[in-house]
């Protein structure tokens, strides 16, 4: 016998990346590789007052948002900053606070159909008639497709899993044709390893949220906290919601090293920098290796070999104890997405990459050769 109801039992859940027990090297979740700043340990280290509730209205992490945008030339006000127990969350209320349910409206909400797969789980999840568009055979978001009626809009950027950052000149069209019509949320996970952030916009348009999240860029992936950054009506929205479920979402400890992390601008900018200058090396030694890398902005790369089974190739991996992202999905079954982790642990993976293939050389890979996957248990 089902207890859960029908809602529950006609839902495909998210599905994370997988956690085996004793990898010798994980990069298939997008975590970084080295940890927080040590300002945010002494702060969560440091906390002693757990009898207390934490503060609903997250003050000091929205204060040290508005500090570290400031810094980047972007004017905020506490107003503008909206915190949740991770980004997911923060995505979760939005799809909540500003998408209407089916029958509602006759308007879609606009996706991406090769990106976050949390989207149309979080729509199914609400109630929320959804549309995907196309990205382009290069793997970009094709503003076109989203200037026609829609309920609202959701896209990464840079986008995931292709990592391909789509430029600010290209998300005003959608911008102004949504503006007084609906809701645009930015999701800017991975904002931090390449582009310009649409923060920079959100004084022009009162339509736009930005999502951002620690997990990556700051090393918190275990802490749960995100934000958004959004106009005040926008923030409003999202904290009605949160406060009808979970006033205290986001715990006294989270808060407290949060803020020590976005106020230690020096140490995140220190670990991106090393985490960039690994994609590059890495990108480069894949491409020599007869691999297509996708252009990235992201602390991973999706990378695919015209000779080489994309399925294969992961199973290959894992037999090693290198763990990637598979994704079985309609044109980008031949891909897989490869965190960057410590140059260490990339190394390890590049040898493991290169004894899964038979060296061909490059004029074979050119001639269309098939490069054969070696006994994985070599």
């Amino acid at each position: 016998m089902e207890y859960y109801s029908q809602k529950a039992a006609g839902i495909t859940p998210y599905t994370p990346g997988e956690r085996p027990v004793k990898p010798l090297v994980r990069i298939n979740t997008n975590e970084n590789p080295y940890p927080p700043s040590p300002d945010a340990l002494a702060a969560a280290c440091g906390v002693a007052a757990l009898r207390l509730y934490s503060d609903p209205d997250a003050m000091e992490v929205r204060q040290a948002v508005v500090s570290a945008e400031k810094a980047t030339g972007v004017a905020l006000g506490a107003e503008n900053v909206f915190v949740g127990n991770g980004s997911d969350d923060v995505l979760s209320m939005c799809y909540q606070a500003f998408f209407p349910p089916v029958g509602a409206e006759d308007k879609p909400l606009l996706i991406p159909d090769i990106s976050y797969s949390f989207y149309p789980v979080f729509a199914n999840l609400y109630g929320v008639a959804y549309q995907e568009e196309p990205l382009d055979e290069k793997f970009a978001v094709v503003s076109a497709g989203y200037l026609r009626p829609n309920a609202g809009v959701v896209f990464a950027n840079p986008n995931a899993p292709t990592g391909i950052y789509k430029p600010l000149e290209e998300i005003v069209p959608i911008l102004e044709y949504c503006l007084h019509r609906s809701v645009v949320v930015v999701d800017e996970a991975y904002i931090a390893f390449g582009g310009v952030s649409a923060a920079t916009l959100l004084s022009r348009f009162p339509n736009l949220l930005v999502v951002r999240t620690l997990s990556k860029s700051h090393a918190l992936a275990g802490l749960r906290v995100g934000y958004a950054l959004g106009h005040p009506d926008l923030i409003e929205g999202l904290k009605r919601i949160k406060d009808s479920v979970n006033p205290y979402a986001v715990d006294y400890i989270a808060q407290k090293t949060a803020a020590a992390a976005l106020r230690d601008v020096a140490y995140c900018a220190g670990i991106t920098a090393r985490i960039l200058a690994t994609r590059e090396r890495v990108a480069q030694r894949l491409r020599e290796m007869g691999f297509e890398v996708l252009p990235s902005s992201t602390n991973f790369l999706f990378v695919t070999h015209e000779g080489v089974d994309a399925r294969r190739l992961y199973e290959g991996l894992a037999d090693g104890g290198i763990w990637v992202r598979y994704f079985d999905m309609p044109r980008i079954k031949n891909f897989i997405r490869v965190s960057v982790g410590t140059d260490e642990e990339m190394d390890v993976f590049l040898e493991r990459l290169a004894r899964l293939l038979v060296p061909y050389g490059r004029e074979a890979s050119k001639k269309n050769k098939k490069i054969h996957i070696l006994n994985t248990e070599s």
